[in-house]
């Protein structure tokens, strides 16, 4: 419908949401037919007197509500069959959890469609993506994973490469392997999480190392092998979660010493190493032998994948770590599991992460110009900052203050291994919310962080 012009759309809203609320309206009442091609965006924003840039907004926001399809070369389309009803689409939008540490998320149209596209080639080869398959991936599986991971510098024979469902399983597998319930695992003093939330359930004590801007320090680490005679060290050690610190090459190379003098392994998990264009190798080039690397999904492509790339000790360990992974989750799902490899197969992959690389810079530029004034760690490419609260704050308050804006705060509470937690938080600015959304939300809180906010 090359003449279709969107009724009622400059509402007091911002231009491109209200064109895509009258996309979403003309669908509903039948003005606009399933497959019917739109105007061309150029077109349409000449038509209407207003910005290219606005309409492109637009149709993009209305592909991520689920109204519109993309085709490169043949342009934009009301969706045949929409997987759900628009209502259903928000209401899957409200569950998103915006205190996760998210990848920001494509909005551009031709991109779009490539990751829709991949969809659609995998899709016509369904029926056997539906069966039980190998607990570590098929082999054109893991000849994708070993072009990702060559990203890396990681070059290793298929037979140490293993397709899993997501680091947090792969974490959860190697540690039954290597560890039993009271053993020792050591990590950093502020860490991830979810190792927190793992070594309990496994009933594993966690030992937090000290650390200074490079990460972890290796005098810390001899100290702590002697004490504790611990099973494993576990390391985030790039755009760490939730500092942003990256670990340098000469902190990686006295660490993987300490490690191979004592024999002991290590798992690295290298959830946000294919972000920066420019990462230190993984510790794992310098001690393949004692390293399980892992290579997870969720912060370079999406978490929805559940999938994670591995690289073992040795072709011995993957065979093991099949069966752990078999007992705990039988296999990764083969449907993301085809779709992350035509993904990268075709390209679409790489496009995703050099989106992510842009879109972080950018949102991490909004937050020092809001947040300014404070005092936080930060990375270029990192999906959160690490704020200390100014004298005066605590982090029950602040995060009481910003309940309801659109942005994922944790407290330091959630991170800490050992001693107490100081005064800071995580504020995540990646997920769904665009850069508009993002920097009003930091300049609210830039002002419930100011003294005047704390007088009377």
């Amino acid at each position: 419908m090359r003449n279709w012009t969107p009724a009622n759309w400059d509402n007091g809203k911002p231009r491109y949401l209200a064109i895509a609320d009258a996309i979403e309206v003309d669908i509903r009442d039948g003005a606009l037919d399933p497959g019917v091609r739109l105007p061309p965006q150029r077109k349409l924003a000449e038509r209407l007197g207003i910005d290219f840039t606005t309409v492109s907004r637009a149709y993009a926001e209305a592909q991520a509500r689920g109204l519109l399809e993309s085709h490169v070369g043949r342009g934009t389309f009301v969706r045949e069959r929409m997987s759900a009803s628009p209502e259903a689409e928000r209401m899957r939008a409200a569950e998103i959890d915006l205190s996760m540490n998210m990848p920001p998320e494509p909005s551009d149209p031709a991109l779009l469609a490539r990751m829709r596209d991949g969809l659609a080639t995998v899709s016509a080869n369904l029926i056997p993506l539906l069966r039980y398959q190998s607990a570590t991936g098929s082999e054109q599986d893991k000849i994708a994973a070993s072009t990702w991971l060559s990203l890396r510098g990681l070059i290793p024979r298929l037979d140490r490469i293993a397709v899993t469902p997501g680091a947090h399983a792969t974490i959860s597998a190697v540690l039954t392997m290597i560890a039993a319930p009271g053993d020792t695992i050591l990590c950093e003093r502020v860490t991830y999480p979810g190792i927190r939330t793992i070594a309990s359930r496994l009933k594993l004590h966690l030992a937090g190392l000290e650390m200074d801007a490079d990460g972890i320090l290796p005098d810390a680490l001899e100290a702590a092998i002697r004490a504790h005679g611990p099973r494993a060290l576990y390391l985030n050690p790039t755009l760490q979660n939730p500092t942003t610190l990256t670990m340098p090459v000469e902190r990686r190379l006295e660490i993987s010493e300490v490690l191979n003098r004592h024999g002991l392994p290590l798992i690295e998990d290298d959830a946000y190493g294919f972000i920066p264009s420019r990462a230190p190798a993984p510790l794992a080039a310098s001690i393949p032998h004692l390293s399980w690397h892992i290579g997870g999904l969720a912060k370079c492509i999406g978490a929805g994948l559940r999938l994670a790339y591995v690289v073992t000790p040795s072709g011995k360990d993957t065979h093991a770590m099949g069966q752990a992974l078999r007992a705990l989750t039988v296999m990764p799902s083969p449907l993301p599991m085809a779709l992350a490899t035509q993904w990268i197969e075709d390209g679409t992959a790489d496009h995703i992460r050099r989106f992510i690389r842009t879109e972080t810079a950018a949102r991490q530029k909004i937050a020092r110009e809001a947040l300014e004034d404070f005092e936080y760690s930060a990375a270029e490419n990192a999906f959160n900052i690490w704020l200390r609260l100014p004298r005066g704050s605590g982090r029950a308050d602040i995060i009481a203050r910003m309940a309801g804006r659109n942005v994922g705060i944790m407290p330091s509470d959630t991170f800490t291994v050992e001693g107490d937690p100081d005064e800071h938080v995580r504020i995540c600015i990646g997920g769904p919310q665009g850069r508009d959304a993002l920097r009003e939300s930091l300049q609210f809180m830039s002002n419930v962080l100011s003294p005047d906010a704390y007088m009377g």
